[in-house]
Order: structure tokens, then C-alpha cells, then sequence
């Protein structure tokens, strides 16, 4: 069953045109990503389905038409984004930043059971709640994004280069942390730099090129694919 449905998705910076006529698709319970080099496209489309860019096409959540609705009314809905730069607030918390997830939710109960959940999930966030997310290294910072993300109850998450500047031990430990959300059944649609390990997680992906899909597969077919293999996998 479609989760997200896109249809001739536009985008423009003034007379740059960013995205152009793109179609992509998100299944319940399924993970998608999207990979192309720099500048293909692919973070200004998870801001334009989030609410934050203006497009043109045609955006359905949940069979629910976005239409023009603000980020707020779309997060609302359960489709939550962890932006590039994860975006969390250095002079709070790491408690402050959690209960920030669930600031558009009115079922307190609720709240504190999810936040025992992501404390099980992410025990480090657990150990330093009082501490200055600022304070936190890159994969810390990371780790709290996604928890932040969780307290919303996502039923689609959308993160942007989730490895970006990680190292090599802590790229691994969170994408097992975003493999242990997927199993939770929550819908994933990934921008990652790193092919290899955005195709081994996912079921499907998108190969943007020039704001367009230009390839669109199984995840194992684009792998073994020799364009991709050679233009996004280092193999020649």
C-alpha cells in the first residue's frame, strides 16, 4: 500500500530548476532511498514533501493531498524529516531536545511512555538527558535526531546524510540504530552519501540526476547495476 505518493514534483531557486518532474513512491512499512551526486536533487525533495519549499506536482500522504499545508500540519500527520546538519538545539538539553519531537502532540501519557521507549533504544541519551546537546559529538548529536525524530511517532521518516562527518565505527552504529526503527515498522526514505550502505538498508532506490529519476529499481538490481557500481560505488 502507498504511504507517499509524488507526482511531477517541481522545485525552482528563482530560474534554477532543482527538481524537475519527479515521481517517486514510499510503501507502508517499506524503506527508499534516493542517491545522486551533489546538486541531483535529492535534499530539496525531502524539504519540498516536508513543507518547507514551495513546488509544484502533486504530494499524497496517507491517500491526503498536502497540497500547500505548512511543515507543522505535515509533521502532525507523522511525516517527520532529520535534516542534513541534524539541526538540534546546542543551549537545551538532551531531555529538552526529546520533548521538542513531541511539541505538536497533546497526549502527554503517551509522550513519557515514547520517551521511556527511546531511552531503552538509545540508552547514551538516557545517561547524559541533562547534559548540553552541544556538548555531544557528531554520532551523539546524530543518535538524539533520531530520537528527537521518534517522539513525533513517525509513520514515514525522511533523514538527509544521516553518515555525514561520522566516523567509520559511529556510521555503522547508527545505521543499525535506523535499521532497529525500520523493524519497528516505521517507513523510511533516505538521502545517503554512502550508496553502499544506503542500498544494503533499503528495498528500493532512486538514482537522481539532474533533478530527475533516472534510474528506479529493486535496491539489490541498482547495486549490481554497472553504471551505478561506477559512478556511485567507486567499482569500475
Amino acid at each position: 500500500m502507498k504511504l507517499l505518493s509524488v507526482e511531477r514534483l517541481q522545485v525552482a531557486y528563482g530560474r534554477i530548476q532543482a527538481v524537475r518532474a519527479l515521481d517517486l513512491q514510499v510503501g507502508e512499512g517499506e524503506a527508499v532511498c534516493l542517491i545522486g551526486a551533489n546538486g541531483a536533487g535529492k535534499t530539496t525533495t525531502l524539504k519540498a514533501i516536508a513543507g518547507l519549499l514551495p513546488c509544484r506536482g502533486s504530494i499524497h500522504f496517507d491517500g491526503r493531498s498536502l497540497g500547500q499545508q505548512p511543515a507543522h500540519a505535515i509533521a502532525r500527520l507523522g511525516l517527520t524529516l532529520v535534516p542534513e546538519g541534524r539541526g538540534i538545539f546546542p543551549r537545551m538539553s538532551v531531555l529538552e531536545n526529546l520533548q521538542m519531537g513531541a511539541y505538536v502532540r497533546r497526549d502527554r501519557q503517551a509522550v513519557k511512555s515514547d520517551l521511556e521507549e527511546v531511552f531503552a533504544l538509545l540508552p547514551r541519551l538516557a545517561e547524559r538527558k541533562t547534559q548540553k546537546a552541544g556538548l555531544f559529538s557528531g554520532g551523539e548529536q546524530q543518535m538524539l535526531a533520531l530520537g528527537r525524530a521518534l517522539m513525533s511517532r513517525p509513520r514515514l521518516l525522511m533523514l538527509d546524510e544521516p553518515s555525514m562527518g561520522l566516523a567509520p565505527v559511529m556510521v555503522q552504529t547508527v545505521f543499525g540504530i535506523i535499521r532497529q526503527i525500520i523493524q519497528r515498522g516505521v517507513s523510511l526514505l533516505l538521502v545517503e552519501q554512502n550508496a553502499h550502505l544506503a542500498l544494503k538498508l533499503c528495498q528500493r532506490g532512486y538514482v537522481l540526476e539532474n533533478g530527475a529519476v533516472g534510474l528506479a529499481d529493486p535496491a539489490d538490481e541498482l547495486a549490481a547495476n554497472p553504471a551505478v557500481r561506477a559512478a556511485y560505488l567507486g567499482e569500475a
